[in-house]
């Protein structure tokens, strides 16, 4: 009896705070045309309220949490992360000691801009400094080819549509037939949402330091590359032969009512870039995309001081060499925040053509360029991220299958009351968090909670990526062994903290999803991650 006790005393001598601060969202419910209520719930993402929470009580003895309030240590702070690196510019133990700082308390965010890179695999965790500049030139490269094929793209669009219109009101027919036979089109309506904009010249690789803040836009470049192109045919087809999509003419589909119809392409290895993509469907990808930038919230503002000073001017031009439209009503940081939103999202479309857009995926961007400013290092972060996020946003739902199957067997595993009472609820299948998985909790925590718990995510990761888990992080591991689905631990965690709730009070699933998505602003991260750190250790061989 004492000793279970103990732990019970334990998690009540550990202070329990609520975040009142309730994150303001407006990414409205978008109908889909689908009968699989997998993808119809999709767009049931965003409700927002404010519940209690109940403590869980912890088995694992006197193993401790990384995370606990004891134990936990303040997070990477400037003058640490610059004393970490060697002559050479290669972090000290093989990146050891770097990822074991942030696991334990999260990163500092005047250097996030520059540590996101490590975490999210755009550099190698024992590269030098001359690496890294190599790489970081490369990813620009391929960054400026995917936002110039971007442009192409939308300039054929609208190509089509005025030689559509002109057709209409020709009375020769044969000419009318002549031109859909010739031209790889979209339809009329896809085809009017693609901006004209101008291509993107290859020249600003080597013009990074122009450009204000890293961000590229198409202003005064259409010459230069209508120079480029006269000149270096030949090696300009060449280089870009890795990122070039191929568009081919379609039978176009209905499917705008549907934001998550995507191309039926598939991209084996997203890392390389873009196999194949149709032009109907990067139509509506791009019709999307507008729609839910302009829509983004403006939690970040307050932290980037450098975005929200952005001038008028400024953000009016990004947004008019984007094709961004309908933002009159937003301030000039946001219309700035909005338009970044669109030219990276429409790279990365581009670039992963098997998963396209889809609603949720600004939410996992947001973020990242609030704290990155230039936008090739933050797409290239952003395809770190997607790595194991894109399965979030897969059409045959396999990724979130398999990920609340996992929280379902955690919870399982841990309390067989709290299971069984969802079974006979017949909400085993815990598709009551199906928003906390695809979002990676973006819509349950505030801001910076969301940082933190993502930058200790990235960190096991980054782990298991470099294989230093096994090895030098002996000690750690045996404490709270690295892995891939600490958000799925994390999740499983936050049900059982309002078990006695839901089985005293609840008696369908969907007042359980209600509570679920009624916990904005009233988690405590680290108390999270330390009930997640106790089903880590209990469970993950298990699971």
């Amino acid at each position: 009896m004492l000793v279970q006790k103990q732990p019970l005393m334990r998690a009540l001598r550990r202070s329990q705070t609520s975040l009142g601060s309730n994150n303001s969202t407006g990414s409205p419910s978008s109908p889909s045309s689908s009968s699989s209520s997998w993808i119809h719930l999709r767009s049931v993402l965003f409700i927002v309220a404010s519940s209690s929470s109940s403590p869980v009580t912890s088995d694992r003895g006197s193993l401790k949490s990384p995370w606990s309030r004891r134990r936990r240590k303040h997070a990477l702070l400037a003058k640490q992360w610059k004393s970490l690196f060697d002559v050479d510019g290669k972090l000290s133990d093989g990146g050891i000691k770097f990822l074991k700082k942030i696991r334990t308390g999260g990163v500092e965010p005047s250097i996030r801009a520059e540590v996101w890179p490590f975490l999210l695999g755009m550099y190698d965790v024992k590269s030098s400094k001359k690496e890294r500049d190599t790489v970081k030139a490369q990813k620009r490269k391929k960054y400026v080819e995917l936002r110039k094929q971007c442009c192409q793209i939308s300039k054929r669009g609208e190509r089509s549509f005025k030689l559509k219109e002109s057709s209409e009101n020709n009375s020769n027919e044969d000419g009318g037939d002549n031109i859909s036979q010739v031209l790889d089109s979209p339809t009329l309506d896809e085809a009017s949402s693609a901006a004209s904009r101008p291509s993107v010249s290859a020249e600003l690789v080597e013009e990074e330091e122009e450009h204000d803040g890293g961000v590229i836009t198409n202003e005064d470049i259409s010459d230069e590359a209508e120079t480029d192109s006269s000149e270096d045919s030949d090696s300009s087809e060449d280089s870009s032969e890795d990122t070039k999509p191929l568009l081919g003419s379609t039978e176009t589909e209905d499917n705008n009512n549907n934001p998550y119809d995507r191309s039926d392409s598939t991209l084996k290895k997203p890392e390389t870039g873009p196999t194949s993509c149709k032009s109907e469907n990067f139509a509506t990808w791009q019709r999307i995309i507008r729609l839910d930038a302009v829509r983004a919230n403006s939690e970040w503002i307050v932290y980037s001081p450098s975005q929200a000073a952005v001038s008028e001017a400024k953000a009016q031009q990004l947004a008019e060499s984007v094709g961004l439209k309908d933002f009159d009503h937003l301030e000039p940081c946001r219309i700035y925040h909005a338009a970044r939103l669109v030219a990276i999202l429409e790279a990365y479309a581009l670039y992963d053509t098997e998963i396209g857009y889809c609603q949720g995926m600004s939410d996992l961007l947001s973020p990242i360029i609030s704290v990155i400013e230039e936008d090739h290092v933050a797409f290239w972060c952003f395809v770190g991220f997607m790595r194991k996020a894109r399965h979030n946003f897969r059409l045959d739902e396999v990724g979130i299958r398999r990920q609340l199957n996992i929280v379902s067997k955690i919870i399982k595993g841990k309390d067989s009351h709290l299971y069984k009472h969802l079974e006979k609820l017949q909400a085993e299948d815990c598709f009551f968090v199906y928003r906390m998985v695809v979002v990676l909790f973006r819509r349950e925590l505030t801001f910076e909670q969301t940082l933190c718990l993502w930058e200790v995510m990235w960190a096991d990761q980054a782990a298991i990526r470099a294989g230093i888990v096994r090895s030098a992080w002996r000690r750690m591991r045996l404490r709270a062994p690295p892995t891939d689905d600490l958000l799925l631990y994390a999740i499983a965690a936050c049900v059982l903290q309002r078990r006695k709730m839901i089985i005293e009070n609840y008696s369908s699933m969907d007042e359980i999803m209600r509570e679920c998505n009624s916990m904005a602003g009233c988690l405590d991260v680290w108390k999270l991650l330390d009930d997640a750190h106790d089903l880590v250790v209990t469970l993950h061989d298990k699971i």
